[in-house]
């Protein structure tokens, strides 16, 4: 009887792991840094920027000592920037500013670049219904690179590279990508949840966050606090350092001197995975498994058993993990999380939801005390930005569906300084090198393979 396709499926499955698997001690013996990254977690330096920079050891003595961390933009604190706009005006379109043409506007230059994106916040001719609407999925960052990739059909001027229009072109998509994002998930939620139909037009006058949340709640109504935490959310998450996996994709395909569209699709494609821009997801799923398998919130003993247990891949998802604790180079803090934290309390108390907050609160300072137990820990463990963004957008009462996509908003920013920055300064295309580690073999004609593919297999 012939086998099924899931049953050959599973054989070349098989095969690919025997075939692929390659020895880790080769990695060791070659020198080769896996994940772009030496032993402590510090990443092979592949270019150069001069858009934003992280801060997490400081030289003392002579000595790489671990500091409270830092994020720069164009030179910027970033904790100084938020507190420079925070309580007087929104602060995402000004740090956009900064970020893609390098320095601060003044009012006047504030209120040009407001007009810019408040007009460029219009789709194509029934793109809406034609694009967005049809084949909708709950997968909404699928949805946003299927817009973006089908918009290239739109610009007459898609493979013009040069600087002004490149310019042109990210502006456009910087202003779009909340309606691409939010119609995405409408168009799910009807489709596949019977539930009904919004779809609310920008303002121009309201800011990115405030036309967020007025697109994707059905009555359109916010507060102001609401609207200034994802503000403030959207500029921490707007760059980061130009190291991360899909700023260094930005850079990549970029250098390969293909068009803005095909680039961002990169982009998107690289900042959804859940090692990525889906971490908070991820922190959202634990802490409802936490709060679910722990009878008192309060109980530090109780709280602390549990999280042993995940980690010990006894609990949750049995990976091993604590979400949202710790970070690929911050070291005793990460400072997107401590500018977050205190907007944080302020919502939870104008939702109800302090008890939560005490829990997150309370994991924050248990956790790196659990990790340190079980593993030898070389820079410390702070909590990251995704372990409180995730219960920020759940006060919002954003869907799961939208967390990536809000990091997209957001992240596009940094992405178009990097694509502009890479232009100016490109000179190859970037092309890292892998070392072969195959053996030579001999050909073998296709009557002798069936007994020699086995013999193979069995010296091996």
């Amino acid at each position: 009887m012939m086998k099924k396709n899931d049953e050959y499926l599973s054989e070349y499955s098989k095969i690919c792991y025997q075939e692929d698997d390659i020895d880790v001690a080769l990695f060791d013996e070659y020198g080769v840094k896996r994940g772009l990254r030496d032993k402590n977690g510090n990443g092979v330096l592949s270019g150069l920027t001069n858009i934003s920079r992280i801060e997490a050891f400081q030289i003392v003595n002579g000595v790489k000592t671990p500091c409270d961390g830092k994020l720069w933009y164009r030179g910027y604190d970033c904790i100084e920037l938020v507190n420079g706009f925070k309580g007087k005006r929104y602060g995402f379109e000004e740090i956009a500013y900064l970020l893609l043409l390098g320095r601060l506007p003044n009012e006047t230059e504030l209120a040009e670049f407001c007009d810019i994106l408040a007009s460029g916040r219009t789709l194509p001719r029934n793109f809406t219904r034609d694009v967005i609407m049809k084949a909708p999925s709950g997968d909404i960052m699928n949805s946003l690179t299927r817009s973006v990739l089908t918009l290239a059909s739109y610009d007459k001027n898609c493979i013009d590279n040069s600087v002004e229009n490149v310019l042109r072109q990210s502006l456009q998509l910087i202003s779009i990508f909340p309606m691409l994002a939010v119609y995405g998930y409408h168009a799910y939620n009807h489709y596949s949840n019977d539930d009904s139909m919004y779809i609310h037009r920008p303002q121009k006058k309201l800011s990115t966050a405030e036309n967020l949340l007025m697109m994707l709640r059905p009555d359109k109504k916010y507060t102001k606090l609401e609207a200034t935490v994802l503000d403030i959310a959207l500029v921490l998450h707007m760059e980061h350092g130009g190291g991360n996996n899909s700023t260094f994709t930005t850079r990549v395909v970029t250098s390969s001197g293909s068009d803005t569209y095909s680039v961002v699709a990169a982009a998107l494609s690289s900042l959804k995975g859940p090692k990525h821009g889906g971490a908070n997801i991820k922190v959202v799923e634990m802490m409802r498994d936490i709060e679910k398998h722990v009878s008192d919130w309060t109980n530090e003993d109780e709280v602390r058993d549990y999280l042993r247990k995940i980690l010990n891949k006894e609990a949750f998802d049995k990976k091993g993990l604590i979400y949202g604790m710790g970070h690929a180079v911050y070291s005793l803090s990460d400072p997107r999380a401590k500018v977050f934290k205190a907007f944080v309390e302020q919502l939870a108390e104008e939702k109800g939801r302090e008890k939560d907050f005490a829990l997150y609160s309370m994991i924050e300072r248990l956790a790196p005390e659990v990790i340190s137990q079980k593993a030898r820990i070389y820079k410390g463990v702070s909590a990251n930005v995704d372990f409180y963004s995730g219960f920020v957008y759940s006060m919002l009462e954003i869907p799961l569906e939208m967390y990536t996509p809000i990091f997209a908003i957001a992240r596009i920013v940094g992405w178009s300084a990097h694509r502009i920055e890479e232009l100016i300064n490109m000179d190859k295309i970037i092309r890292p090198a892998y070392l072969s580690v195959m053996k030579e073999r001999d050909y073998v004609p296709m009557e002798e393979r069936a007994g020699a593919e086995t013999k193979a297999r069995e010296e091996a």
